[in-house]
């Protein structure tokens, strides 16, 4: 079992920066996929980004490709996603997830451990 709480988020203009942390604890010791989701209203669950705890392949969606950074403070067992220039199509809840399954999936649904959810506002 991993359990994982998000911080950060918020409301923020266009073209602005925010942070979002996920704090893993539980049974995390061992290589696993952590990453980002994001869900708009009326649209499915999209991967943000993703990594592997080991310091494996890290996987952006192309939509926020040298916008948003994703690091891993593997001391503090926490996951950070750094965003910046912001757009309003950014707009969505932030989920963090991960799997032990082995592989860092794009699809939303072989994910077995999500946190509980952070809004992020973008406004024009």
């Amino acid at each position: 079992l991993i359990l994982l709480k998000e911080t950060g988020g918020g409301s923020v203009q266009a073209g602005g920066s925010l942070g979002l942390s996920c704090t893993a604890s539980g049974d995390i010791d061992r290589n696993y996929c952590i990453g980002w989701f994001r869900q708009a209203p009326g649209k499915e669950r999209e991967r943000v980004a993703t990594l592997y705890t080991n310091g494996g392949y890290t996987a952006y969606a192309d939509s926020v490709k040298d916008r948003f950074t994703v690091s891993l403070d593997s001391a503090k067992n926490t996951l950070h996603l750094r965003m910046n220039s912001l757009r309003p199509e950014d707009t969505a809840m932030y989920f963090c997830a991960a799997d032990v399954g082995g592989s860092c999936y794009l699809s939303a649904y072989p994910y077995t451990y999500w946190g509980q959810g952070t809004q992020v506002t973008v406004s024009t």
